[in-house]
Parts: structure tokens; C-alpha cells; sequence
């Protein structure tokens, strides 16, 4: 394994006013106006994510060779595994909506997928071959998307190669040129930035393809995808001495804040954000620790507070310790929703995201990644 990882502007004062009292008229304008938008966070625009995720592996016991997973704002669309050969499993009833408008969706996307199963396939052999490998634990991971600003408009993309957890290969869109994270991947970089194919279907693909197919979903799944829904949220404590976690959860869309904040100012210090994670009905939850003894003296001071970007009230929980759940309280009326995966194979496409940039993936086509006789990888514009 050790080997595979080293692989892997001029103010003019108005007429008839002094100087002086017109620009402090003119600053405690400009700082009201400052702290207004500051407010504002339910004008916040919504940043909507398209995604798609493939996971190659071999050696790994009781465990899919190949997994692909689409998402859209953090929500699950399909999925295809190497299970189920030459089958798509569709995650939202509103995608039928899709099948119904373009009968052969289904089979472009399983298509896609099964030439796909084999390009990775070859790599993990040539991956061992170079390596004078006949057999071990080896993971390939591809993360590729774009992200859409609804208020500005702005488009992001983003696209990225990993090996057993680690950083391999990505494409950056300010240059157009691959960052190649280990040594061994100087050779897919060259490659690959000598075809120029590639590099103007890589920036089409980004900068028009990718939204345009991110917006097309928003509005085939508008119903769902639009919605807001405010999550319940509840103080727990483990012990007395332990922090006090302030937890929300069932919210939708994921583009929401938690935090604690004392004196009506947020808090940056002894506090720990927890990640956000999915819930098995489409929604989502997260997490926010407060290190602080609460005793009587400190109860009302502290308050966590949620922010769901569109909706203009903030959720406001006051630290009180008759609100605190904790393992001495009885429990038995709350049902917290713990995040489930679908297979085992989304747990390990997380790892390689959680862990780097968390990055979300969209529809480059699978089938565009042909193997190469010297890159691990090729891609065909």
C-alpha cells in the first residue's frame, strides 16, 4: 500500500453643508448601509450544485468494482454499481418526468456507465502493471461538477482525479492547464494539455454544458429541488462537562448556517462546526459544539441560531438547561435522523471528498475517459 500511495472615488460636499458634518452624515449612511446588507441573509442567493462521483476498486471484499452516482444539490439522482450490470437505479420520482420527455435517457446514461466500468477497469490493471502488481487494495475516484450562482448567474466547475485517498490529478479552471498532485501524474498532465480537443471541450463543458444541464434538472425537479423546509432543532449534552451541541436537523436546501452567538455577535471561539450530512429522506443536518459550563448564570446569554438562505427569519435556540437533552434526560420522544448511505459505495466516494476539497461532480461524460498507452487515464473530447 505504501508504494501505491506515493503514485497516487472623489467626494464632493454638497452646496450649503460643511465639509465635516456632510462626510460624517455620509459615513454612519454607509456603515447603516453596511450592517443592512450584513442582515440581509434571507436575500442570500442560492448556490445550486450538480455533481457525479465514480469509484473503481479492486481487492476491496464484499464491495462493488464500480460505482457512479449523480447528484443535484446534495440529493441523489441515480446511481449505477457494478451489482447491477447494465442497470440505473432513478432516486427521485420527479426524474421520471425526464424518462417521459427523452426516452432514451436511460439508456445513454447506463450506456455511459458501462463503457465507463470498463475504462476504469483497465486502469486499476495498468495502475498494478506499473507498479509490478498482480493483486491489493486499490481505489480510483473521480469528482467533476459545476456550481451555479442563481442571483448572479456565475458558474464554477470543478474536476478531479484521486488514488487510494489521495489527491492524483485535477483540472484548473482559471488556466486550463491539469495541477498534477503526484509525481507520477506529470505524464496524464503533458498528455492531456497537448490535446487541444480536449482542452476546448473541457472549457465548453464548464462554462455552458454543465449549468446548462444543472438548470434543466432545477426545472424538471422544481417542485422538490425549490422547496424550503426549516429543520427541528435540539441542545444535547453528553455530561454536565461535555459541550453543548446545538443540532438541526430535516432542512432543505443545504445552503444553510448554524452557529452560537452571545450578545447578538457570533461566536468564532470555543466552538466547533460539525459537517453537513444527508438524511435518508432527501433533507439534511448539521451540527455546532459551544464549549461553556452552563449554569444559572449563563443561561439566556447564549444562542444557537439557523439561517436557511431564502427564508428572512432566523431559528433562534436560547441555552437554557431545562432544553438540554443529554444521556440522564429521557430521550425516548426524539427520533433524530442519522445520515444513511443508499450502498456502502457512496461512504467511500465521501471519503475522498470529505477529506479534500468536498467538491461536488456533474455530467461529464464517463465515457470520454478512454485509456491511454502511457496517462493512467485518457479523455476524448
Amino acid at each position: 500500500m505504501a508504494n501505491v500511495l506515493q503514485i497516487c472615488a472623489d467626494i464632493t460636499t454638497p452646496k450649503g453643508i460643511s465639509g465635516r458634518k456632510w462626510m460624517d452624515g455620509w459615513i454612519m449612511n454607509l456603515f447603516l448601509f453596511f450592517l443592512l446588507v450584513v442582515q440581509m441573509h434571507s436575500v442570500a442567493p442560492v448556490i445550486h450544485t450538480l455533481e457525479y462521483f465514480i469509484t473503481a476498486s479492486s481487492g476491496v471484499p464484499n464491495f462493488p468494482e464500480f460505482v457512479s452516482a449523480a447528484y443535484i444539490d446534495g440529493v441523489e439522482m441515480y446511481r449505477y454499481d457494478s451489482n447491477n450490470w447494465n442497470k440505473t437505479e432513478f432516486k427521485q420520482d420527479w426524474m421520471m418526468k425526464i424518462l417521459e420527455a427523452e426516452p432514451y435517457y436511460e439508456g445513454i446514461i447506463t450506456d455511459h456507465n458501462v463503457v465507463a466500468q470498463q475504462v476504469y477497469k483497465e486502469n486499476i490493471e495498468k495502475l498494478q502493471k506499473r507498479f509490478n502488481q498482480t493483486g491489493g487494495v486499490h481505489i480510483l475516484q473521480w469528482m467533476s461538477g459545476c456550481e451555479w450562482n442563481d442571483e448572479t448567474d456565475e458558474v464554477r466547475g470543478w474536476d478531479q482525479d484521486g488514488c487510494d485517498g489521495e489527491d492524483y490529478i485535477s483540472l484548473d479552471m482559471e488556466t486550463w492547464t491539469f495541477i498534477a498532485a503526484k509525481r507520477t501524474a506529470f505524464s496524464d498532465k503533458v498528455h492531456w494539455e497537448n490535446d487541444q480537443v480536449l482542452l476546448d471541450y473541457n472549457k465548453r463543458y464548464f462554462t455552458e454544458l454543465c449549468p446548462s444541464y444543472l438548470k434543466s434538472y432545477l426545472d424538471y425537479g422544481k417542485e422538490v429541488l425549490m422547496r424550503k423546509e426549516l429543520p427541528k432543532v435540539f441542545l444535547l449534552q453528553k455530561t454536565p462537562s461535555s459541550p453543548v451541541s446545538c443540532f438541526a436537523t430535516g432542512f432543505y436546501p443545504a445552503s444553510a448556517k448554524l452557529f452560537w452567538r452571545k450578545g447578538g455577535e457570533q461566536l468564532f471561539e470555543k466552538v466547533e462546526h460539525g459537517e453537513m450530512l444527508p438524511n435518508p429522506d432527501g433533507t439534511f443536518q448539521m451540527s455546532v459544539d459551544l464549549k461553556v459550563e452552563v449554569t444559572a448564570d449563563v443561561e439566556g446569554e447564549y444562542e444557537c441560531v439557523f439561517q436557511l438562505s431564502g427564508v428572512e427569519e432566523d431559528l433562534v435556540t436560547k441555552l437554557e438547561r431545562r432544553s438540554i437533552l443529554s444521556n440522564a434526560s429521557n430521550q425516548s420522544h426524539l427520533k433524530v435522523a442519522l445520515p444513511v448511505t443508499a450502498a456502502v459505495a457512496t461512504a467511500l466516494a465521501l471519503i475522498f471528498i470529505v477529506r479534500r476539497h468536498r467538491r461536488r461532480q456533474a455530467q461529464h461524460d464517463p465515457a470520454a475517459r478512454q485509456a491511454g498507452a502511457e496517462p493512467l487515464r485518457e479523455r476524448d473530447g
